[in-house]
């Protein structure tokens, strides 16, 4: 159901193109859903130690390293901000052509597996900086607009809050498509009735850091999923994002292609 395609290895780490919908962890909510770590082990036949993460509805580059002491060191390398993180989505309506969301933000408690935690703490710094990269404007009456217009956005968090992407874009009135929990249904509803979406339109494209090890510059991408392709091509928005390349259909997402009806 979800293949592991890796997209890149050496002897201290590896990442692989995570499709939507899958947990990089177990859950103590969800404990018989696919997560990341354990299939790793059944496919790949190795341990995976846990560098950063992606939301579950979020797919593309994941990285892990393959012991302990590799991943203190990019644990590390992230901590310190020297990973620079590099996100496509689309959101509601037309955002400015770049701009710097600074924003703090306040930790997500979850009810069962934070509740020990202090729902109290102040927000905590969290910077984007996004810039557009293409527009559609579509013919379908939503609310009380004649038309939807929307815009393929490149982002760039500093921080790594949790939804950090999802609250900041929402923050700026343009929420992401497909986000079920910090989005605009009228707009998910669209998508669903009229392309057959049934996922978040967020996808980590690009990982870069300079290796703990070796010193290397690492540059680790993501190429958008078959599906995602057609919607786009669809959209116009071929050249604008890292072109479909072997990746494998997303659990979750219709097998045909997007339809526009």
């Amino acid at each position: 159901m979800y293949p592991i395609h890796i997209l890149f290895e050496d002897e201290h780490f590896f990442a692989i193109d995570k499709p939507a919908g899958l947990l990089v962890h177990p859950s103590p909510i969800e404990r018989r859903a696919p997560n990341a770590v354990a299939l790793i082990r059944e496919q790949l036949g190795v341990k995976a130690f846990t560098v950063h993460r992606l939301d579950r509805p979020t797919s593309g580059v994941l990285i892990f390293a393959k012991y302990s002491e590799a991943a203190n060191k990019l644990n590390l390398c992230f901590a310190e901000r020297r990973v620079q993180k590099t996100y496509l989505c689309v959101c509601r309506g037309y955002t400015e052509e770049q701009g710097v969301i600074d924003y703090p933000l306040k930790e997500i408690i979850d009810k069962v597996a934070d509740k020990m935690a202090n729902p109290n703490k102040p927000a905590k710094d969290a910077v984007s900086h996004y810039r557009r990269l293409a527009t559609v404007e579509l013919p379908i009456p939503v609310s009380k607009y004649p038309a939807a217009r929307y815009s393929l956005v490149e982002v760039k968090p500093e921080t790594g809050r949790k939804h950090q992407i999802r609250r900041h874009l929402k923050h700026i009135f343009h929420p992401l498509v497909g986000d079920t929990q910090h989005g605009d249904g009228k707009h998910n509803a669209l998508f669903r009735h009229h392309f057959g979406l049934d996922r978040l339109l967020l996808m980590a494209t690009r990982l870069e850091f300079v290796h703990p090890f070796t010193d290397e510059n690492i540059e680790i991408n993501a190429p958008v999923s078959p599906w995602v392709d057609q919607l786009f091509t669809q959209f116009g928005w071929q050249g604008h994002y890292p072109a479909t390349a072997n990746s494998s259909q997303e659990a979750g997402v219709p097998e045909s292609e997007p339809r526009f009806s």
